[in-house]
């Protein structure tokens, strides 16, 4: 049986109310001076479902009232219970219940967040005045700049020579950068330095491991300490790259999935093996950030991005200067800075019956070489000799690995 939409938006108003009035009551002092509680809170939802029935008219007028009420409330227990979100709370009660005459789902889910939010009250408070240092803040609105404001205010259309360059694509590689490091910045905090840094590298390996890698060079050169569970948060980034390829590959050509698997997967265990030997050993946890410890540095990620334009126009030059041969330089080129791609575009041509799954494993290879050749110099750039060598010995030895079960498989 169907209930009317009426009945359904003031059953929802109902329960908001009463959702948001139990976690209020829950927070009582102990002298009982709070503005609002159990009650209070499902008879608001209730009226703002009511009023919003009755006109829109009606329904600012007891959003009036609820505020008036709301103030006298304040003003009688004044020392009681300091700040508004006694009052904030039983307005956005009037609201929810007037959107759950209209949309009850979406009026219920806003609800669950809003007692959430109450609910975490403390945990809020430490967070913003104990956890959370000057200079995070300052950072943190550096990059919600970076990705809210700028971002969408740039072109999404090449330009350049050949048009090999996109604004908005380069500043989102800016903001990737700068994302990871703050990324590895908060699991130091979180979890700890070694095994902070490992899964902040993984999972930032899905969007961008080049971008990862230059993210935790940065973090070695804010904190030497670092060096070795930064190494293996670049193995366990350049691992989760590769497990994104398989589905790239599966997509544009199973077969060449297939044929690839043996090379592939030799190449997957050795980064596998070198991010679980950075994790063990070490001579123990490094210090957390400080007050003054910065979570990117905002010309580090500058300078990523104008090195992965430098490949992109030169890429570009060699294909028009060099006709075919240029063709096969600039595809090796693109791979330096985006291996996804490049395999997916083998993977076409095998589907396209240009090549066979068996010959087009040398190209993939040679995909593969690319990104360690560019993943190497972005380390050496971004985290200095000791980082760089680390991480350009790690990859080697997988691409050898690779390398070799192409050659014997």
């Amino acid at each position: 049986m169907t209930l009317p939409s009426d009945v359904t938006g003031y059953l929802s108003a109902l329960g908001l109310g009463l959702l948001i009035g139990v976690v209020r009551e829950r927070q009582r002092p102990a002298d009982g001076h709070a503005p609002a509680g159990l009650r209070t809170h499902a008879l608001a939802a209730l009226g703002g479902a009511v009023a919003w029935q009755l006109g829109l008219p009606v329904f600012v007028a007891l959003l009036l009232v609820v505020g008036l009420l709301a103030y006298a409330s304040d003003r009688r227990s004044a020392g009681a219970e300091t700040g508004q979100t006694g009052e904030v709370a039983l307005l956005l009660t009037v609201l929810l219940g007037g959107l759950a005459a209209r949309q009850p789902g979406l009026a219920a889910a806003l609800a669950v967040v809003a007692a959430l939010l109450l609910q975490a009250r403390e945990k809020l408070h430490r967070l913003g005045r104990d956890l959370i240092s000057e200079s995070e803040v300052r950072d943190g609105l550096l990059l919600l700049s970076a990705a809210l404001l700028v971002l969408p205010l740039l072109p999404d259309d090449p330009v350049g020579p050949g048009g090999a360059l996109n604004p908005q694509k380069l500043w989102r590689l800016v903001v990737l950068v700068m994302a990871v490091s703050a990324l590895g910045h908060i699991a130091l905090r979180v979890i700890g330095a070694r095994r902070g840094l490992a899964v902040a590298g993984f999972f930032a390996g899905f969007v961008s491991s080049t971008a990862a890698i230059a993210g935790f060079g940065q973090r070695v050169r804010a904190e030497p300490a670092l060096l070795r569970p930064s190494v293996a948060a670049a193995m366990f980034a350049a691992l989760a790259s590769l497990l994104l390829m398989l589905p790239v590959l599966a997509t544009a050509s199973a077969a060449l999935l297939s044929a690839a698997l043996p090379m592939l997967g030799a190449f997957a265990a050795v980064l596998a093996l070198g991010g679980a030997l950075g994790l063990s050993g070490g001579s123990g946890e490094a210090a957390a950030p400080t007050q003054e410890s910065r979570m990117f540095r905002f010309t580090h990620a500058l300078t990523f991005a104008a090195l992965m334009a430098g490949v992109l126009i030169a890429s570009a030059l060699l294909g028009a200067r060099f006709g075919h041969s240029g063709v096969v330089a600039a595809a090796f080129l693109a791979a330096l800075a985006e291996v996804h791609a490049a395999a997916a575009s083998i993977g076409q041509l095998v589907a396209g019956g240009g090549a066979s799954p068996t010959t087009a494993l040398g190209p993939l290879l040679a995909v593969l070489g690319a990104s360690v050749l560019a993943r190497s110099a972005v380390a050496f750039a971004s985290g200095g000799a000791a980082y760089g060598l680390r991480v350009a010995a790690g990859l080697a030895v997988a691409w050898l690995a690779a390398a070799t079960a192409w050659r014997w498989g």
